[in-house]
C-alpha cells in the first residue's frame, strides 16, 4: 500500500501544523486530504506577478498557464500532450474531471504571493498552486502549501534555495537554478573573454541573487577568474546609474549582472549609456554578463542584448518536436513565440495532471510518488529526471548570446552551446544546497 493510503481521518477540519481552517472534504478515512474534489471540475491556482518588476514573465506565464489548461481538456491541437513520452493524459480534463483554474497577483513580493495563495486554497478549493517570477515568492508559497497540503509546482524560480535549504516534500521544480547556470556558463566564458579576468558583480538582493552571485563567482573562479566586488540592490530599483558609476573605477574588466525581468533591463541599459561596452581595461574589452535570460528580457533590452552572453532554461528556436508543438500552439493562439517562463510552467502544469493520471487520485501525498524519480521526454528539454532526493528537475542547460542582426524583436537570442546534463548535476548533499529537508509529504489530513 502507498504511503498516501496510510493516513489517519482528519476529525477536525484543520490542517496539520498549519492552524488553518482548510476547506477539507473527507470521503474516506483512507483517502482524506485538502480540497478533495467531489463534482465534475477540479481547480489549480495560477500565482504569478501581473505587477511589479517581473510583470512581463507573469503575463507571458499566465498564457501558457490557459493554453495547458485548453489542452488538458480537449481543446486545441493538444499541444506539447502529443509528444509527452508519458500518454497518461487524453485530453478529458484530469482524472475525468474538466480543469478550472483561478489567478492571483503575487506583486512580486513573498506576504502577497502567500496571500493569495491562502486565498486560492481556502476560498477557491484550489488543489495545486503554480506560479511565480521571484525565487523568494517560490520559497514563501512552497512553505505555505507545504503547511496547506496541496502540491505546489514551481514556476520561474533559480535560486539554488528552492530546492536546497528551502526544499519541500510538497514542492516540485522543473526550471533550472543558478549553479547549473553557472557551471554551463563558465566553461564559454572562459573560452570567449579567457581566463584572466577580473569581475564585478551587481547582485538583486534576495534569495534568487545571493545564490546566483555565489554560483557564477565559484564557478568563474574556478575557470581563473578573480572577483574584485559584489554590490547588492535592492530588488525595487529602477535607476542603477549609482551603482555602474564606481564599476569604472573599480579595475574590473567585466560587470556580471545577477539581476532579472526589469531590473535587468534597467541596469544594462544604464550600463551601456555609462559607455562600458566601449571602454579597454586591463588591455581587454570590457564585457557585461547576464547569468540568467529571457527572451522578454532581450527584448526590453534592444539593441543593448547584442553579444551579452546568459544562460536560459529553454528557447522557442530549439527544434525538437515538443519544442515545435508548443511554439506552434502558443503562436497560433497569441501571435508570438513564447518565453521559456511561458514553457517551464506549460510543463509543469502538464507534468501535475499526468502525475494525478499515474497516481489516480488527486492526493498530493500520491502525486508526490509519481513524480519522485520520474524520467520523461517529449516537453522541449530533451530527457529529464524528477530527482527524488531533491525534487529538482535535471536537464540540458542552454548559453544564449544577443543576436547582432536579429530578424524581429523575439528573435534576439541565439543558442551558443547546448549544455548536457551531465555538466550541470550535482549530488543532493552539495554544499550550496546543504542545510534543508525535503520532510514528508503533507496531504493536510
Amino acid at each position: 500500500m502507498s504511503n498516501f493510503t496510510r493516513r489517519g481521518l482528519l476529525k477536525t477540519g484543520a490542517v496539520a501544523g498549519a492552524g488553518l481552517a482548510m476547506p477539507t472534504l473527507i470521503t474516506s478515512p483512507l483517502a482524506a486530504y485538502t480540497n478533495e474534489p467531489t463534482g465534475g471540475s477540479v481547480t489549480l491556482g495560477f500565482n504569478v506577478p501581473q505587477t511589479g518588476p517581473y510583470a512581463d514573465e507573469g503575463a507571458d506565464e499566465l498564457r501558457a498557464y490557459q493554453l495547458a489548461v485548453e489542452h488538458l481538456n480537449g481543446g486545441g491541437d493538444g499541444g506539447m500532450m502529443n509528444t509527452f513520452s508519458s500518454k497518461a493524459l487524453k485530453g478529458n480534463g484530469i482524472l475525468g474531471k474538466k480543469v478550472e483554474y483561478v489567478t492571483g497577483d503575487t506583486q512580486t513580493k513573498s506576504d502577497a504571493a502567500r496571500a493569495s495563495a491562502k486565498s486560492m486554497i481556502e476560498k477557491d478549493g484550489a488543489i495545486m498552486i503554480t506560479g511565480g517570477s521571484s525565487s523568494g515568492v517560490a520559497v514563501a508559497v512552497q512553505g505555505l502549501c507545504q503547511e496547506a497540503g496541496v502540491i505546489f509546482m514551481a514556476g520561474l524560480t533559480h535560486s539554488n534555495d528552492t530546492t536546497g535549504k528551502d526544499k519541500k516534500a510538497n514542492g516540485f521544480r522543473h526550471f533550472f537554478n543558478g549553479y547549473m547556470s553557472g557551471a554551463a556558463l563558465a566553461p564559454v566564458l572562459a573560452k570567449e573573454y579567457g581566463t584572466d579576468r577580473r569581475a564585478y558583480h551587481l547582485t538583486a538582493d534576495y534569495t534568487w541573487g545571493w545564490t546566483q552571485q555565489e554560483s557564477i563567482q565559484q564557478a568563474t573562479e574556478a575557470k581563473g577568474w578573480s572577483t574584485v566586488n559584489n554590490v547588492l540592490t535592492p530588488l525595487a530599483t529602477t535607476d542603477f546609474s549609482s551603482y555602474i558609476a564606481p564599476v569604472l573605477n573599480s579595475g574590473a574588466d567585466v560587470l556580471v549582472l545577477n539581476h532579472y525581468g526589469g531590473n535587468m533591463v534597467n541596469s544594462l541599459t544604464n550600463a551601456v549609456q555609462f559607455g562600458l561596452r566601449d571602454k579597454q581595461v586591463n588591455g581587454k574589452n570590457f564585457e557585461i554578463v547576464v547569468p540568467l535570460y529571457s527572451e522578454l528580457m532581450a527584448k526590453g533590452a534592444g539593441e543593448n542584448i547584442k553579444g551579452i552572453l546568459g544562460s536560459t532554461n529553454w528557447s522557442w528556436t530549439l527544434g525538437d518536436d515538443g519544442t515545435k508543438a508548443f511554439v506552434k500552439a502558443f503562436g497560433e493562439k497569441y501571435g508570438f513565440p513564447p518565453s521559456n517562463a511561458a514553457q517551464t510552467v506549460y510543463a509543469q502544469t502538464l507534468l501535475y495532471a499526468d502525475a494525478c493520471e499515474r497516481a489516480g487520485t488527486f492526493n498530493p501525498c500520491g502525486i508526490a510518488e509519481a513524480l519522485e524519480g520520474f524520467e520523461f521526454d517529449g516537453l522541449g528539454n530533451g530527457p529529464t529526471l524528477y530527482r527524488k532526493e531533491d525534487h529538482q528537475c535535471f536537464k540540458d542547460v542552454l548559453v544564449m548570446k544577443g543576436k547582432d542582426n536579429p530578424t524581429n524583436e523575439y528573435d534576439a537570442l541565439e543558442i551558443v552551446e547546448v549544455t548536457p546534463r551531465a555538466q550541470v548535476e550535482y549530488a543532493p548533499d552539495h554544499p550550496m544546497f546543504a542545510g534543508g529537508d525535503l520532510g514528508q509529504c503533507n496531504p493536510g489530513a
